[in-house]
Formats: structure tokens, sequence, C-alpha cells
């Protein structure tokens, strides 16, 4: 199964990604894949010129996007209001992200939160920065994670992951652990818009013992929650990214 449809990113939609562990790359495999793609956030973003034909710094995105409309050497555009430094953008706020979402007959691919390289996170009371109009969520985790600490080496708010999951901050994550963030409205499903998709992405299942994890991360989402429409494994830096597909 290609990308897009693994992760219920068809054309003409709003896609927003969160978590740890691949969520730029997800953005950017997005982007080349799909027809007249925006790559876009609503949080800070590492640069990314490299990654698409263009990024475009404005205060007006939606004029911008107008301008590209005739342009087929444009897509992927990335949009974004600043470079704040040398290594990252700013993000546009969410109803921004919206109105630009309106303007385009094309996919919106939007970074919606923040895991500073980690491989699994749970969103603080800032987070996530979804548009209200978004009509996927992808909450991300990293495969590699479990059997690693809940150490900030390797989980983005440890704290917050202990408190979903009933560990203790230094505890070892397992299988059950990943999937409890993944599928909790505190964790992965947070402010998922009621009309949204919600997908599950297990990253970096690059072996078969991580396709193993990676099974048992997805039957028990599936187990907890019936919120989420589907589990993906994935190895999002391999030529053929989709490993395997739960719903």
């Amino acid at each position: 199964m290609r990308l897009p449809s693994a992760l219920a990113a068809a054309d003409e939609q709003c896609v927003a990604v969160v978590g740890a562990g691949g969520k730029k790359t997800a953005l950017y495999r997005l982007g080349g894949l799909l027809d007249r793609a925006v790559v876009t956030a609503t949080v800070r973003i590492p640069i990314f010129d490299d990654e698409v034909a263009e990024v475009v710094v404005t205060d007006d995105p939606v004029s911008t996007l107008q301008s590209r409309t005739d342009d087929a050497d444009a897509w992927p555009l990335g949009l974004v209001p600043e470079r704040e430094r040398d290594d990252r953008y700013r993000g546009y706020d969410p109803e921004t992200v919206d109105d630009v979402a309106a303007a385009h007959d094309g996919p919106v691919l939007v970074k919606a939160d923040g895991a500073r390289t980690r491989l699994l996170k749970a969103p603080d009371e800032r987070e996530p920065q979804l548009p209200a109009g978004a009509d996927t969520v992808l909450a991300v985790a990293s495969a590699r994670v479990v059997g690693k600490p809940l150490s900030e080496q390797w989980v983005h708010r440890p704290e917050l992951v202990a408190d979903l999951t009933g560990l203790d901050v230094g505890d070892e994550l397992d299988a059950t652990d990943v999937a409890r963030v993944l599928a909790s409205t505190d964790g992965g499903l947070k402010d998922v818009p009621d009309e949204a998709r919600a997908v599950a992405v297990v990253n970096m299942v690059d072996d078969d013992a991580l396709r193993a994890t990676g099974e048992a991360v997805a039957a028990e989402v599936l187990s907890l929650t019936d919120r989420v429409d589907r589990v993906v494994l994935t190895q999002l830096v391999a030529p053929d990214p989709v490993v395997e597909v739960f719903a």
C-alpha cells in the first residue's frame, strides 16, 4: 500500500502530525508523494528548504498560495511566517492554517507539535496546535523506544508519559506503555477534531524484532480505543515506507 493511502492522507485534505519519532519525515515523504502539497506548521519547525521545491516566508500565506496556483514547479510548497533563527522557522496559528486549507485545492500537511528529536512524547497544556479543520491526525511514536527507560534521553516530557502509563520516571517502557500514550485523549488523541480520522503511526520498524514490537503496540492500541481508525507500521526512511497496516 502506498504511504498516502495507508496514512489516510488523500488529495485536498488537511493532515496534521503529532507525537515523536518521525513527524517531519512523514510530512516530507507525503509532500513528495502527493500532488500540489503544502507543507507548513503551527509550531516551530527546523529549516526544511531541501525537502520542498520552495519555502516562502510570508504573513499572507493564502495570497502566496494563490500566486503559485499555475506554477507546476512550485510543489511541494513550504509556507511559514518567520525564520526565527538559523535552524528553524516559526509556525502559523491554527486558524491561519485552516484558511490555507480552505483556499487550496490540494493537501496541506501540518507539523502540529514538537518533540526535540525524542522517540515518544505526551503533549503539555499548550499542545497540540491542531487546525480545527484537520481531516486526518497522525499520532507518531517510534518502535525503538520500547525497552528504553522513561527518561529525557528518549522521551519528551517523561513525567507526562509517566502520568499516562502509571510508570515512574526511569522505568523501562514496553509496548503497552507506548500504546497507552498513542490511544490516550491526553496523549496521541488529544484535541483531535470530532470529524477527523485518527491514525496511529509506529515508525522505525526497521527489522523483524521491531516489527514484532510494532505489532504488539498496534494490537494494544486497537484494544484500548475505537477512536483510532488504523495503526500503520512504517519505516519512513525506506524506499517502501509502509510495513503493515492494522485496522
